[in-house]
Parts: C-alpha cells; sequence; structure tokens
C-alpha cells in the first residue's frame, strides 16, 4: 500500500493529475520546505527524500555522514491547470538563502547545499533565468553569488517514513527554513517565462 500525504491523504507515489509537473528542490533541512510547498495553491502533493548523490537508496543515516553525495529534497507535484513553475520557482528562492553553498544557517553538509531538479531543458532555461533575475535582486541588495545547483532530474529517493510531512506530525519540530528578505522578481511584471 503506498504511504499517503499526512495532510492531504494523496498518494505520494501515485495518481497524480494527468498534466502533472514535477520539480525536486533542496532548500536545506527538508522539513521546513516541504511544509511551506504543501502550503502552496495548486501544489498536489508533497514528499521529501535524497537526490543528485552518488549511491542507491541512501538513508538518512548515511546521507548525513556526507559520503553518498546527496541533498535533502523535497520533491513537489503540481496540477498545471492550478499553479506554475513560476510561481513554484519564487517559494523556492524567497524561503531560503541560496547564497550558502553547502549550508543552510547552522545545518552544514552536502546535504544542505541549494538545488533545482527539473525535467526539461525549456523547465531548466526558467530556472537559470529565474535565477538570474534573483541574483540581481540580490547584488542590489549586496548579498552573495547564488549558488543554486540547477540540474536535469536525477534519481529519487522516497526518506524514511517519520520524515514525510514531520512538521505536521510534530507541529513544535525543528524548522530551520529562512530566507534572505529579497523578495523575487518573478510574477510581478519583471520577469516573465516568455521572455
Amino acid at each position: 500500500m503506498p504511504l499517503l500525504h499526512a495532510v492531504n491523504g494523496r498518494s505520494l507515489s501515485d495518481g497524480f493529475p494527468s498534466d502533472a509537473g514535477e520539480l525536486l528542490v533542496g532548500m536545506g533541512c527538508f522539513w521546513g520546505a516541504e511544509r511551506r510547498y504543501w502550503q502552496q495553491p495548486g501544489v498536489w502533493v508533497t514528499s521529501v527524500g535524497y537526490a543528485a548523490g552518488h549511491t542507491e537508496n541512501p538513508t538518512y543515516q548515511e546521507v548525513c555522514s556526507g559520503r553518498t553525495g546527496h541533498n535533502e529534497v523535497v520533491r513537489v507535484i503540481y496540477d498545471r491547470t492550478q499553479t506554475s513553475l513560476e510561481a513554484l520557482l519564487k517559494v523556492f528562492w524567497e524561503n531560503h538563502d541560496p547564497t550558502q553553498g553547502m549550508r543552510q544557517g547552522n545545518d552544514i553538509g552536502t546535504q544542505y547545499r541549494s538545488g533545482l531538479y527539473l525535467w526539461t531543458d525549456d523547465e531548466r532555461a526558467l530556472a537559470q533565468a529565474s535565477q538570474a533575475a534573483y541574483q540581481t535582486e540580490l547584488s542590489a541588495a549586496g548579498l552573495r553569488q547564488i549558488t543554486t545547483e540547477i540540474l536535469p532530474m536525477p534519481s529519487y529517493y522516497l526518506a524514511e517514513a517519520y520524515h514525510q510531512q514531520y512538521l505536521h506530525k510534530n507541529p513544535n519540530g525543528y524548522c530551520g527554513l529562512g530566507g534572505t528578505g529579497v523578495s523575487c522578481p518573478i510574477g510581478t511584471g519583471v520577469y516573465s517565462d516568455s521572455e
């Protein structure tokens, strides 16, 4: 029996809308990032897992060792009729600090790096354009260069059940999510995916 999302009851692995979109985001610790995404309009279901490493089926302990190269990621399945990749990229950029390299705040290690993983060249081009637009805003605010990796969709390994929707199950649990305070111009007319 497939795992069900603890908030909306949907399957984490199948039964998605026929025109569903998918992306993986790495924003530091995946607990807070997952909560931010399951709260977004048009998001069908979220799950947390590991991606962009060099071993198969890693465990949390193996990922935390730093020896597998995996990133803690959120898998976001969204309904293209209800939201857009552009809107979800805005959430990505504004809700973590993409300039910190292999860390987010006090969380240090390869699994906490900023990353976007997408299926198509067009999606990656949109992500790269959004990065350039956000870099302009960050630079104007005197902040550093973005270190986010934007890569083709890697293998995704679902994390252990207790990590799924962790902050729903543990409302007072740790959330290291934090942004730069700089707004991303996506969706404000400064940038659009039609450019």
